[in-house]
């Protein structure tokens, strides 16, 4: 193969092919695209090589010791967080990891470079008490109240992603089975995500009651504007920015991805287990929910404080022989 056709920037564009082939979303794909190209200006800046053969392990560390040390955000300018470093690896990993599919490289640079390790933080997630605050303050939104009210408690019922909610159609909610069917999951996976009574009671009511009549009977969303249009993330999430705001919510950020936090942690401390989380969330893997074991360790220790077995079992004769020895 002729080096003009090994140019990083050519083999961006065909990875770009490659994936939308695959069915990734959209988002992923411009997600992966915009890093790749973050690192191509990166090498052309520093006089690095942008020829697929000649880009070492040096080159790709000195990116990643810039991501760390120098990059910004394109908006605020503040530094990049680990999270967002630990993105642009991955999505080298699979860039390079592809040209090694495609035969345009025999090896992989990126097999000696590991993904920089992130600190375990707890994730912040809404308590009863906020959640029902929140809910006063969906409600009391003249005109839309009995739809801000149904989003928040499917979110929260079910923790589907607000790129998930927003694509629900109307065809996809089965009232009398209680589920909703997600066709538009990460990574294009199909999946049906059980509701509880309650959130069935309050989808009726907005289906039945409140929903505004679409401008276009080719809208077929669940979820509208007062216009009649297909409700937008941007939407949902300045609906729950705004209503957090009234109803006097600190500490935490009033976010879909919180309440999907707040599902994850409620479903575990009630006794669900990862399995059927895994499949509810929605994710490929158990790795990802395992990770909530950890993020909500402090939630599971007072768990821990109140059913503690051997704590419980106290007035047993037999355990207080051993504390008085």
């Amino acid at each position: 193969m002729e080096t003009s056709n090994l140019a990083l920037e050519s083999l961006i564009n065909g990875f770009k092919l490659s994936c939308q082939a695959e069915g990734k979303s959209p988002r992923t794909v411009e997600w992966y695209i915009a890093f790749l190209m973050r690192f191509h200006r990166f090498l052309e800046a520093n006089g690095f090589p942008t020829d697929l053969y000649q880009i070492t392990r040096n080159h790709i560390r000195a990116f990643v010791l810039y991501l760390q040390a120098e990059a910004r955000t394109p908006h605020k300018g503040k530094l990049l967080s680990v999270f967002t470093v630990q993105g642009y690896v991955r999505t080298l990993k699979s860039f390079f990891s592809w040209a090694v599919r495609e035969g345009y490289t025999e090896s992989n640079v990126m097999a000696g470079v590991a993904v920089p390790k992130a600190p375990i933080k707890i994730i912040n997630s809404f308590t009863p008490e906020q959640i029902a605050r929140l809910a006063a303050a969906c409600q009391r939104e003249n005109g839309t109240g009995t739809r801000n009210l149904a989003m928040l408690l499917v979110m929260l019922d079910c923790g589907i992603r607000v790129s998930e909610l927003v694509n629900v159609d109307l065809v996809d909610v089965n009232l009398v089975e209680g589920y909703l069917r997600v066709r538009s999951g990460k990574g294009s996976r199909e999946r049906l995500v059980p509701i509880g009574s309650v959130v069935q009671k309050v989808l009726w009511k907005y289906m039945h009651q409140s929903r505004p009549q679409p401008v276009s009977g080719k809208i077929t969303r669940l979820f509208l504007s007062c216009d009649g249009l297909p409700l937008t993330r941007n939407g949902v999430q300045q609906m729950l920015r705004r209503c957090g705001r009234e109803a006097g919510i600190t500490g935490v950020r009033c976010s879909p991805h919180t309440l999907r936090h707040t599902f994850a942690k409620t479903y575990l401390i009630n006794g669900g287990d990862i399995f059927s989380l895994q499949r509810i969330l929605g994710h490929s893997s158990l790795a990802s929910v395992r990770a909530y074991l950890n993020l909500f360790a402090i939630d599971l220790k007072k768990q821990h404080q109140r059913f503690s077995p051997v704590d419980n079992m106290a007035e047993n004769r037999g355990i207080y022989r051993f504390l008085r020895q």
